[in-house]
């Protein structure tokens, strides 16, 4: 298994989009990216503490390529849109690819540059490549929230 961890929005979206992907073995929603150890959602939601709401992916490369995550990455949100989505506004809703090492962040670098040339935005991209920091699971009400509560999307997929 590998690990990728992305921010692109409300957590509870974004896991529903990548677990639904075949190769996916495991999504947990997260924080990561901040300067405060063990962040609450209450901490979190205040936008104060650097953190972004996340999702630690577990993944098969033999079935699923990185490179296939990073663009389901950017299908799944708006990455033009510094610090939103939606009607999310906050750092922590913040878009950022939090690469584990030098392929990960080349193949994000190449996939922000391929998708700015493709021209499906209006603007430019503005999501953030980061070196992965800790991640901080999520409380145990937020995972896999959406199926928990019977609703198919939180408004980003």
């Amino acid at each position: 298994m590998a690990i990728a961890v992305f921010s692109a929005g409300c957590f509870w979206g974004v896991e529903a989009w990548f677990e639904r992907l075949n190769g996916v073995d495991q999504t947990k929603a997260g924080y990561s990216g901040g300067t405060i150890e063990n962040p609450s959602y209450e901490l979190v939601k205040t936008g104060k503490t650097g953190h972004a709401e996340s999702v630690k992916i577990d993944f098969d490369p033999e079935k699923i390529s990185y490179s296939e995550l990073v663009d389901a990455f950017f299908e799944c949100h708006d990455p033009t849109t510094r610090n939103r989505q939606g009607e999310d506004i906050g750092s922590q809703y913040r878009s950022i690819i939090f690469f584990q090492d030098d392929r990960q962040k080349q193949i994000a670098a190449e996939k922000i540059q391929e998708w700015n040339q493709k021209g499906v935005f209006k603007t430019e991209i503005v999501t953030e490549v980061k070196q992965a920091a800790l991640f901080y699971e999520a409380e145990e009400y937020h995972q896999k929230y959406l199926q928990k509560n019977g609703t198919a999307s939180c408004g980003i997929v």
